[in-house]
């Protein structure tokens, strides 16, 4: 018996690129808030449409009184534990000193907070929605979130968002 193989052409960026981005932020903690934000900030340099949605404990990052305040975690992280032991990362105070750390090397860097970050991808055109159903959990309310926020809307509404060909939904 012979065997056929029949590779499809790849198509490449420039005959079917991107047109928007749906990014699903879903957690709190500093690292995976930046790289959502990075996501969504690089579609738009691209000249990409990008919607971030946060839900969960992403919501902290569009809250007024918190996002600025996010903490790196050590516990339970596992490329974290390649630099140090389980042990030492769940010590009282280091979830806090590597925060510090992660915040002073980013400075280095400049990269903005995350309260600038977020009015750099809305002056860029992005949006940015909260979750309606993470937000009635929480018992978060409208006046909570910074004033940036689009809407609050359902997980209907996000789909609706990513309508369209050549969309992506990246979830973080």
């Amino acid at each position: 018996m012979e065997v056929s193989t029949m590779e499809a052409p790849i198509q490449g960026t420039k005959d079917l690129p991107v047109k928007k981005v749906c990014v699903i932020c879903s957690k709190g903690n500093l690292q995976d808030v930046y790289a959502a934000l990075v996501l969504a900030n690089g579609a738009l340099m691209e000249g990409i449409e990008a919607n971030m949605f946060f839900t969960f404990f992403g919501l902290v990052a569009i809250q007024k009184d918190k996002q600025d305040h996010l903490h790196t975690a050590t516990v339970g992280n596992p490329a974290f534990m390649d630099k140090l032991p389980t042990m030492v990362a769940g010590l009282p105070g280091f979830e806090a000193f590597a925060s510090y750390m992660m915040r002073k090397e980013m400075d280095k860097l400049d990269i903005p907070p995350v309260s600038e970050f977020l009015e750099m991808i809305v002056a860029g055109g992005g949006k940015l929605y909260g979750c309606k159903l993470a937000s009635d959990m929480f018992k978060l309310d409208r006046e909570d979130f910074i004033d940036d926020l689009e809407d609050i809307i359902t997980v209907g509404d996000f789909y609706a968002l990513a309508e369209g060909e050549r969309t992506h939904v990246i979830f973080v």
